[in-house]
């Protein structure tokens, strides 16, 4: 097995499964995690990584839980190796009129989409700092920056995220830990959006969809990319995006 380690919160079948196999072909031990509820996808991910002759290790559980992230975290670093590259991927995305918006929804989004972020950041925070290295990556959206009609919910909680991630870069970039938000704006090519869009198909071949694999591939860019010159935030759309 690798001694580095690659987490992934928030690891689906769309963009989190793309991103977890190309720190896996970059030689890391991806450790793919998603609510235990999905434990039989989480686990057929891992398998489907080392079936390609990669290193991969399913953690499922709750990343809202601070007990389960602390754990989670610790036996990473006790069983695989050091967390070298941490990507926060949950998205939580919900439209509903503020004025149909329950507490409890909001509430809901906000942990899944910002306070499972702080938790993850903060714990590989704490031994990347020790060891002076390291990459974390949070996955924003359009409502990171823009409140849309109908995503108060969302935008409240994809905008508390991007601050975290403004945060933690001046904070822990001067200590050799590079922090960086994407956001991702444009539709991906997900099931879930094949149920939306009637064009899917043809959105699909003419890429005006966002790839999961060439989203992947920014990620591993970033943590790639030489400390003189680090990207905090990079936006990605499709080439036909007009706004």
């Amino acid at each position: 097995m690798s001694n580095k380690a690659a987490l992934i919160v928030g690891a689906g079948d769309a963009t989190g499964g793309a991103i977890a196999k190309a720190f896996a072909r970059e030689g890391f031990t991806a450790c793919v995690n998603r609510r235990a509820r999905n434990v039989e996808q989480l686990e057929a991910l891992a398998a489907s990584i080392r079936s390609e002759g990669f290193e991969a290790q399913a953690y499922p559980g709750d990343a809202r839980s601070e007990e389960e992230v602390v754990a989670m975290v610790d036996a990473i670093e006790r069983d695989v190796g050091p967390i070298e590259v941490a990507v926060f991927n949950i998205g939580a995305n919900v439209n509903f009129s503020v004025l149909e918006t329950t507490a409890q929804v909001y509430r809901k989004v906000w942990e899944m989409a910002a306070f499972a972020g702080f938790l993850m950041g903060r714990e590989v925070a704490k031994r990347m700092v020790g060891r002076q290295r390291g990459t974390i990556i949070f996955t924003g959206a359009t409502a990171s920056i823009r409140g849309g009609n109908g995503f108060s919910a969302f935008s409240g909680a994809k905008a508390s995220l991007r601050m975290l991630a403004q945060s933690m870069a001046r904070e822990l970039g001067p200590q050799n830990i590079h922090v960086a938000h994407v956001v991702i704006d444009g539709a991906i090519d997900t099931e879930f959006i094949r149920g939306l869009r009637p064009d899917f198909e043809a959105a699909k071949a003419a890429d005006k969809l966002l790839s999961p694999e060439a989203i992947a591939a920014q990620y591993v860019t970033l943590q790639k990319q030489h400390r003189s010159a680090w990207t905090h935030e990079m936006d990605l759309r499709p080439w036909a995006e007009t706004f």
